[in-house]
């Protein structure tokens, strides 16, 4: 008889899933309105357009004074927050933090250094 118990044993992966929270709304707007002066006009949080297996249901897009469309995408992959040019689509970091990924963008408030995933 076969082993069955190999396959019973069956092993699935939930991938791990970050979302905006309202604590991160909040530091979002200190951050826009500390960064204002900095050439940051406006950022707002959008519902993903598809659900996909890690990645959080939420992104958020930053302008510039320097162009009319969005200039960065943050969002969430499993324990990772990205910052993309939203004009390029080019990836331009990652961070274990969402203060880390504006920070990334314009370096207006401090960055808490003890907050693993935040």
């Amino acid at each position: 008889m076969a082993n069955t118990s190999a396959t019973l044993n069956v092993c699935q992966v939930i991938p791990f899933q970050m979302e905006i929270l309202s604590r991160h709304k909040d530091y979002l707007m200190r951050w826009l309105e500390a960064g204002m002066p900095m050439g940051v006009s406006d950022a707002d949080i959008f519902p993903a357009e598809e659900k996909q297996s890690g990645m959080s249901s939420g992104y958020v897009l930053v302008w510039v004074r320097e162009t009319p469309d969005p200039a960065y995408k943050v969002y969430s992959r499993g324990n990772r927050w990205f910052v993309v040019d939203a004009i390029r689509d080019n990836v331009l970091g990652n961070f274990p933090s969402f203060s880390g990924a504006l920070n990334m963008i314009r370096p207006v408030l401090t960055v808490e250094k003890d907050i693993v995933a935040a």
